[in-house]
């Protein structure tokens, strides 16, 4: 039976186990947190992003969800620059054309406030008074490198804060910020 790990990554966190070079302070990794053997990341989230990584030892499963063809879903809580008009949230539904080309529609959405259970971090998120932020919920089934932060500096409002919240039907409910469970 394969073991599937839900981890809340915390901000810093490399998504591997070992770091490269000598150890130290500001390369943080898994190993830190999971002492749990022959598990592997199902796809990568990058070190200033935060929330929900799979981890399992069943090599289909890892490969079902990092394979942009599956098409898994992945929602992430995105704390943007400024306040998106309408018109930059549909351009986000429509799919926007990025360098490396267009992206697949997207499912997106205002989040009143900060999103629910929502844990400071480390270091906090530079905050200007001149200027206003809000928090979307964007979902989307590709995973291109640095895909959410490209996507919303296109539309005009670049990503302050990024947490992936879900990967197909598992959440990050119930975890605290470096904490983890197996499902």
């Amino acid at each position: 039976m394969s073991r599937v790990i839900l981890f809340n990554k915390p901000w810093g966190v490399l998504s591997q186990f070992t770091a490269d070079g000598p150890p130290r302070p500001d390369r943080r990794t898994l190993a830190e947190f999971i002492d749990v053997p022959g598990v592997y990341p199902a796809g990568r989230l990058d070190r200033d992003s935060e929330g929900l990584l799979v981890l399992t030892d069943d090599g289909r499963l890892q490969a079902r969800i990092a394979n942009p063809k599956t098409k898994t879903p992945k929602t992430y809580w995105v704390q943007v620059e400024g306040l998106p008009s309408d018109k930059a949230l549909a351009a986000l539904r429509d799919g926007v054309t990025l360098k490396d080309g267009p992206t697949r529609p997207a499912q997106v959405h205002r989040i009143e406030g900060e999103p629910p259970g929502l844990w400071p971090r480390t270091p906090p998120v530079r905050f200007r008074k001149s200027v206003p932020d809000c928090w979307i919920a964007l979902t989307i089934t590709e995973g291109r490198n640095r895909q959410v932060r490209r996507m919303t500096a296109a539309v005009g409002h670049p990503t302050l804060r990024l947490i992936r919240y879900r990967v197909g039907d598992w959440t990050i409910d119930g975890l605290d910020n470096g904490g983890w469970r197996q499902v």
